[in-house]
C-alpha cells in the first residue's frame, strides 16, 4: 500500500471505531490481530474495544498526528474524556481527562495486524492530582 492508501485506511478505521461499528472492523483488523504482544483476533480486539466504549461512555478517537511508513501507520491520539470509574487502574470515577496516547501499526494485505500502543499515563496522574 502506497503512504496515501494507508492513510485513507486508518482514518477508515478510526471512522469505524468512533462509530463503534464493530460489525465492520474486520475490514480494518487481521483475525489474528496482535495488541502489545497479545494475540488478541479480531474478536478479542473487538472485546477490547467494546470493554473501553463501556468503561468510558463519551470515548473519541482523534487523531493528532498521522505518519504513515509503509508497512507502518504511527499516531498520536488525543482524548478528552470522562472514564466512569478506575481508568489504568487510577480512581477517575467520571472526572474529565485530557490525555495522549501513541501508536503504532503494521499493515498487511490492507489490515492491521499488529498494534503498539502506550498511552500518557503520568498526564492523567497528574491530572488527578491536581497538577494539570
Amino acid at each position: 500500500m502506497t503512504k496515501t492508501e494507508l492513510a485513507d485506511l486508518y482514518r477508515g478505521y478510526i471512522a469505524c471505531l468512533n462509530r463503534q461499528d464493530w460489525p465492520n472492523l474486520g475490514q480494518f483488523v487481521d483475525d489474528d490481530a496482535v495488541h502489545n504482544g497479545r494475540r488478541l483476533g479480531l474478536a478479542g480486539y473487538v472485546a477490547m474495544l467494546e470493554r473501553d466504549f463501556d468503561e468510558i461512555p463519551d470515548l473519541s478517537f482523534n487523531a493528532l498526528m498521522l505518519v504513515c511508513d509503509p508497512p507502518y501507520v504511527a499516531c498520536r491520539l488525543g482524548f478528552d474524556c470522562s472514564p466512569k470509574g478506575k481508568f489504568l487502574g487510577l480512581d477517575v470515577n467520571g472526572r474529565r481527562l485530557s490525555f495522549t496516547e501513541n501508536v503504532i501499526y503494521e499493515i498487511r494485505g490492507g489490515k492491521i495486524v499488529e498494534v503498539w500502543s502506550v498511552i500518557d499515563k503520568a498526564t492523567i496522574e497528574a491530572a488527578l492530582a491536581g497538577g494539570r
